[in-house]
């Protein structure tokens, strides 16, 4: 706790400096984090490796090459965003101007989990700065090589004022939490981003959660079969399903299911081959505890594809689970892992029933042609995002803002959004006359029918 204590102690100090206002400086950073980055490249890439079996084609992807793509956005653009911005003022208040100046917050606490370890922590550091904030990141004790590496690496090139890591286990997290931090940028579990949500409301502090839930995947009687299943099978399988977009299930129109299940576990053998667990491109579960859970989940299921596993090595094959009703124990949870349950349905109205009695979702992907079949789910669905026939590249890019809604989060990051995020937009209205508006002051009932005209 006092090391807590006096980490936060040197941000306020730091902050209160001033330094981190001006914009070049901010820059300067981001160009500092991305000279980083490529120094400890190998090193991040090797300690993904270790941590969950990611190839280096798939650490680089999906972790070190998105947030280099983040930087370089962010550098860009920068000095745009952080100008104050003219909005209209009305015209009762007339001669004024009015102004938004966006600020930071101060001191910033990052909370990442340890599926995409590398990316999940930078990601919103990154952010944070962009919007002159310091920054404690508090990367995941499960993925413990990549922990050490961000540690060595922020340690390396930032002053600890500036911005710093904390490691530990959950009691390192509820120290952080302790504090009065700024502001808290947490994702995770939806359980543990309750506990966030209650420890910032004690003060209270403004938060982002980026949480998760079961992203569904509809695919309808007209859909592109063959490229629905690859699409399915890459987004699914990636990162052996520890991606909280992932798709979590499939619906598909009972017309072109059994030809989608035998396409998919094509496309998984041309993917990892005949034996995955052979496949250099195919992680492994992050630890036993999540292993056996998910090794739980597949009892009892109806397996049409894969469903081996070996505990001593982590390895959970792809596995389809064919013919899965709404109630099975594989839709009460994010399954958070390589087993895609495969539904079925007649008329796309009952889908969309099924999916808003369930909490909304952080992602939702739709396979179809038909316009109209794509504006009913847009527009009667709520999700935090998706892709209508493609699955998890609206995460991978700048231009859209990333978040979830309901149960599977708040707030939103990624380019801009990242920079909005952590500022606080301060209005200012500057009158320009000396010359005082008689309406304002009382005594107010002689001018009331004269204010009305003008307000109302």
């Amino acid at each position: 706790m006092e090391d807590v204590e006096t980490v936060l102690a040197q941000q306020k100090t730091y902050f209160n400096s001033g330094k981190t206002r001006n914009v070049s400086f901010r820059r300067l950073q981001l160009e500092i984090l991305r000279h980083a980055i490529e120094q400890y490249e190998d090193r991040i890439l090797e300690a993904l490796r270790g941590d969950l079996g990611k190839s280096a084609y798939e650490g680089y992807l999906t972790e070190v090459g998105i947030v280099l793509e983040e930087i370089r956005h962010t550098r860009r653009h920068l000095a745009r965003w952080a100008r104050p911005r003219r909005v209209r003022t009305p015209y009762y208040h007339f001669p004024a101007v009015s102004k938004i100046h966006p600020e930071p917050y101060g001191s910033v606490l990052v909370i990442s989990p340890w599926n995409y370890p590398f990316q999940l922590a930078i990601a919103p550091m990154a952010g944070a700065i962009s919007a002159g904030n310091c920054a404690v990141i508090k990367p995941s004790e499960f993925a413990p090589r990549t922990a050490e590496v961000i540690a060595d690496m922020i340690a390396g090139y930032f002053d600890p004022g500036f911005v710093t890591v904390v490691t530990g286990d959950v009691e390192a997290s509820k120290a952080l939490l302790d504090q009065p931090f700024d502001y808290i940028f947490f994702t995770g579990s939806t359980e543990v981003g309750r506990q966030v949500m209650s420890a910032a409301a004690r003060r209270p502090t403004p938060v982002t959660l980026e949480l998760g839930g079961k992203s569904p995947t509809i695919v309808t009687a007209d859909a592109d079969i063959d490229s629905a299943a690859r699409k399915i099978a890459s987004g699914k399988f990636i990162n052996a399903g520890q991606t909280c977009i992932a798709p979590d299930y499939v619906v598909a129109h009972r017309s072109v299911k059994d030809a989608l299940v035998d396409r998919i576990g094509a496309h998984v053998e041309i993917f990892f081959g005949e034996n995955p667990r052979e496949s250099t491109d195919y992680p492994r579960i992050v630890n036993s505890r999540h292993f056996d859970r998910l090794s739980g989940l597949m009892e009892g299921a109806e397996i049409a594809w894969g469903g081996r596993t070996d505990r001593d090595s982590l390895y959970i094959a792809p596995t389809l689970a064919d013919n899965v009703s709404w109630d099975h124990p594989l839709m009460r949870d994010e399954i958070f892992g390589p087993i895609l349950p495969v539904l079925t349905y007649d008329r796309l109205t009952e889908v969309i029933e099924q999916i808003r009695s369930r909490p909304k979702p952080l992602a939702l992907y739709l396979f179809a042609r038909n316009g109209g079949d794509e504006k009913r789910v847009v527009n009667e669905l709520s999700y935090g995002g998706g892709c209508i026939n493609d699955t998890l590249i609206h995460l991978a890019t700048p231009y859209l803002p990333f978040g979830g809604v309901g149960a599977s989060g708040m707030g939103r990051y990624h380019g801009k959004a990242s920079f909005d995020t952590f500022s606080h937009e301060k209005s200012i209205l500057k009158n320009l006359s000396p010359i005082d508006n008689p309406f304002r002051f009382p005594p107010y009932m002689k001018t009331l029918r004269l204010v009305k005209k003008f307000i109302g």
